[in-house]
């Protein structure tokens, strides 16, 4: 039986409607897990794109830009709607974003930066000012120690945005201070370990820490095993040396509220909700995208420690 043009095309129409829609298929390259911040960062951004039915490839480069690149040239071969990339480094991209906007797939950049000359092979970058990060930290030491300090630093990875650009914020302000230097800074590789390790030969370059007022640290990871050296060398963390950090992860927030921390500037892990939000727009036919999307969170200090830890733990 032969049916009628208008109820093929009523049927056409129902099946449409019966099919659902595509999911949205996106590559994430992470730096890796080097602190408890980055596993939250993954796991957040894991959870909302479940929310939202996204179907997300994730790759853990180990903190290897070559492991990066290795991800986002298989997340272009799949041919994936879009890519994510948090950067070890700034340096060394321009061939492999050269490929994904050769393939029409968008890039976003979240928490670190890269460098390229030409802005138009990523989509937009999302990240807190590290700058602005390094500055209020600076600002609070300075006013705690009326601008007269001996500061040991602990830098994050060498070429990393977050590490580059938080030294700097810093250095603007204390050079502001002709009392307040940087006696030693060296990189801790952004890891709790390697945070200790180079504490305990600083400490020890500086005949035991008596003439150190702070500890700057590029990230709470570091910070908490700069604390365990500090301990070990026979002094307060938090008192004989004041520690202030970036990050706000709950380990850190308990340190403060046991004295042995003082102060750190909140970096919000929750990158996903504002990344997926541009991807969806960009993929809904929207072109109208600032290129740099900012979020710079709160300095926290040990008065209100014991309550944020809480609500960071649940408990």
């Amino acid at each position: 039986m032969r049916i009628p043009p208008i109820l093929t095309g009523a049927l056409a129409l129902a099946l449409s409607f019966a099919q659902p829609a595509a999911a949205i298929t996106v590559g994430f390259a992470q730096v890796g897990s080097e602190s408890g911040w980055r596993t939250s960062f993954s796991e957040s951004v894991k959870a909302e794109a479940k929310r939202r039915g996204i179907e997300l490839k994730f790759s853990d480069a180990q903190q290897k830009q070559e492991n990066q690149i290795k991800a986002v040239r298989s997340f272009v071969a799949q041919q994936v709607d879009a890519i994510m990339v948090a950067p070890v480094v700034e340096t060394g991209w321009r061939p492999v974003l050269r490929e994904a906007k050769r393939a029409g797939i968008p890039v976003v950049i979240l928490d670190r930066n890269i460098r390229v000359r030409d802005p138009s092979m990523y989509l937009t970058r999302i990240a807190s000012n590290f700058v602005e990060e390094g500055r209020r930290a600076a600002e609070w030491l300075m006013g705690e120690t009326d601008g007269n300090c001996n500061i040991l630093e602990l830098q994050g990875t060498v070429g990393a945005t977050a590490a580059i650009d938080r030294m700097k914020g810093f250095k603007d302000v204390i050079g502001e201070y002709p009392d307040a230097t940087i006696v030693r800074s060296q990189t801790g590789e952004f890891t709790r370990t390697k945070g200790k390790e180079v504490m305990e030969a600083m400490l020890k370059a500086e005949g035991g820490g008596e003439e150190i007022c702070a500890l700057w640290s590029h990230n709470d990871e570091m910070a908490i095993g700069a604390i365990q050296a500090i301990r070990e060398a026979g002094l307060k963390p938090g008192e004989d040396i004041l520690v202030v950090s970036v990050d706000g992860v709950p380990d850190y927030f308990k340190a403060m509220a046991e004295g042995t921390a003082n102060a750190t500037v909140e970096l919000s892990p929750h990158l996903g909700a504002p990344a997926f939000d541009v991807i969806e727009r960009y993929l809904g036919g929207d072109r109208d995208i600032d290129k740099q999307i900012t979020t710079t969170g709160d300095l926290y200090t040990q008065e209100t420690a014991a309550e944020e830890y809480r609500k960071r733990t649940g408990g």
